[in-house]
């Protein structure tokens, strides 16, 4: 640490965004990126030089702070130095995709931040997050980044099913293993909930793109439109490979039958985001646009932020988000969620900030539509919810009920878990009681052989998470591939999910 008064004369700075007028015309990269590459890496190594370097950095404590277990102080002092290629170097050594995760991840290295401790005090956490987009960004701007191929080949084979951050990871790192890895996609374009889920505003797919042909560069195979189960049967891909990682996701919506629920205007999130992405990606309009209606979004966590963001973007006549959960407030309540902890408080993302109305403590209680059947108007009341000892919770209303104008509804209240199939008929496994696939500590399901890591293990999670799996899942197969295995491995199946709100 050059400076120990850093973050007392620095302030904190994070990226700047594009004026609001200009960026919901498209839908590039909500981030003002200058033009001056220059200044921005001079900005950025000023505000690497508030890290502290703790004697205990809880950045990269696992459960609080980043499971990948960043080595956030070392590459924050190699960027303050201007030692860009040395910390891309220190970054890539625990995070396969730190351009995904400078994007979308929501920080835990930043709540966890000892400087986040006092904000008024130490004026708030190290921007860890822009630095490392930044590295990340710097590093293939310059040619830092290539592909790295295994100087030998082991002769044994493995399959991945499912190209999310989970199934990539796994596969880049079984790669670089020797192994001859292939990674089997049902979509038509690799990336899972990468590619179809999250909009291009947000992660620009040309961030995909670019890492998938490093991985090809590589030697890691990839087939798409193959939905194993159905255009590849279990018995085949087992015949093909020694071993086989399952990163499948979690994508069985929640959704809530209330009365009106078919009603046409009425859909899952899902339903919105990936035909949006589609039409980005310039496979046509989309089917299903927000365009002059009044939207309402149910469910106000980061997949309703996403649809908010889409409805700006697609010229929503207006936009209302509903949550059941009382509003939070905008400081850390020491008692609910102490440091280093992930903080309970009011978030306000790039969408939230375009536009659009926040309500609390309010739940659908049904859709009203016309003769035609299209829905037209939504009738609210304000609830109360409480947790029962089992954990479910129970939402009660508690007021009279009101009406306000819906022509289009989206559900984005959440998921329950892996998608149910021929897959996992046919290699014999159940779901658990979370809809999520159990193993044992070595990440191996109770089919021998196959392994499961991401969000078809944990529940819909953080990208950041389902990286750490898919490595730590590189690992245990190499291990039962080899006997025995050099490769990372950040996190153990027995951690529990991080709750992000």
């Amino acid at each position: 640490m050059a400076d120990p008064r850093g973050f007392l004369e620095i302030p904190k700075r994070e990226s700047k965004y594009r004026p609001i007028a200009e960026r919901v015309q498209d839908w590039h990269d909500v981030y003002h990126h200058g033009e001056n590459p220059l200044q921005e890496m001079a900005d950025v190594s000023e505000q690497a030089t508030r890290c502290m370097d703790c004697g205990i950095p809880f950045c990269h404590s696992g459960t609080a702070g980043c499971p990948l277990g960043n080595l956030i102080p070392e590459w924050n002092d190699l960027v303050r130095r201007g030692r860009w290629d040395a910390a891309s170097s220190r970054l890539h050594a625990t995070n396969n995709f730190p351009e995904f995760t400078g994007m979308v991840c929501p920080a835990p290295c930043e709540a966890a931040c000892v400087l986040s401790i006092s904000e008024a005090t130490t004026g708030g956490s190290v921007t860890i997050k822009r630095v490392e987009k930044t590295i990340a960004y710097e590093s293939w701007a310059e040619g830092i980044i290539g592909p790295e191929p295994p100087a030998a080949r082991s002769g044994k084979s493995v399959g991945v099913v499912g190209s999310g951050p989970a199934g990539l990871a796994a596969a880049q790192q079984l790669t670089r293993a020797g192994h001859e890895v292939t990674v089997y996609e049902r979509d038509d374009r690799l990336g899972g909930l990468l590619r179809y889920g999250i909009p291009e505003y947000k992660l620009q797919k040309s961030d995909i793109d670019r890492r998938i042909a490093q991985m090809r560069a590589e030697g890691t195979e990839f087939v798409t439109s193959c939905e194993v189960g159905t255009d590849m049967s279990v018995e085949e891909l087992r015949s093909r490979h020694d071993a086989v990682v399952l990163a499948i996701g979690a994508m069985e919506a929640r959704d809530n039958p209330v009365p009106g629920r078919e009603l046409s205007g009425v859909h899952l999130a899902m339903e919105h985001l990936v035909p949006a992405n589609r039409e980005c990606e310039g496979d046509g309009p989309s089917p299903i646009s927000a365009a002059g209606k009044h939207v309402v979004i149910i469910g106000g966590g980061d997949t309703g932020a996403d649809c908010l963001g889409t409805a700006h973007r697609q010229g929503a006549a207006s936009v209302v988000q509903l949550d059941y959960n009382p509003e939070l407030p905008s400081d850390r309540d020491e008692n609910r969620s102490p440091w280093p902890t992930w903080p309970l408080v009011m978030r306000t993302s790039s969408a939230h900030a375009e536009g659009g109305e926040r309500k609390y403590q309010v739940a659908v209680q049904r859709f009203v539509g016309d003769e035609d059947g299209n829905v037209t108007t939504l009738v609210l009341a304000e609830v109360e919810v409480v947790r029962e000892p089992d954990g479910r919770r129970v939402v009660t209303p508690v007021g009279d009920e009101f009406e306000i104008p819906c022509e289009m509804a989206l559900f984005a209240i959440g998921f329950a878990g892996v998608t149910r199939g021929p897959l996992l008929t046919d290699l014999e496994l159940e779901p658990n009681g979370r809809g999520a696939l159990s193993c044992g500590s070595d990440w191996q399901t109770d089919a021998p052989g196959v392994f499961v890591c991401g969000d078809a293990h944990r529940g819909a999670s953080l990208v950041v998470w389902a990286i750490a799996e898919g490595r730590s899942t590189a690992r245990a197969v190499d291990e039962l591939l080899m006997g025995e295995s050099d490769l990372p491995s950040p996190v153990r199946p027995a951690t529990l999910p991080l709750s992000v709100r």
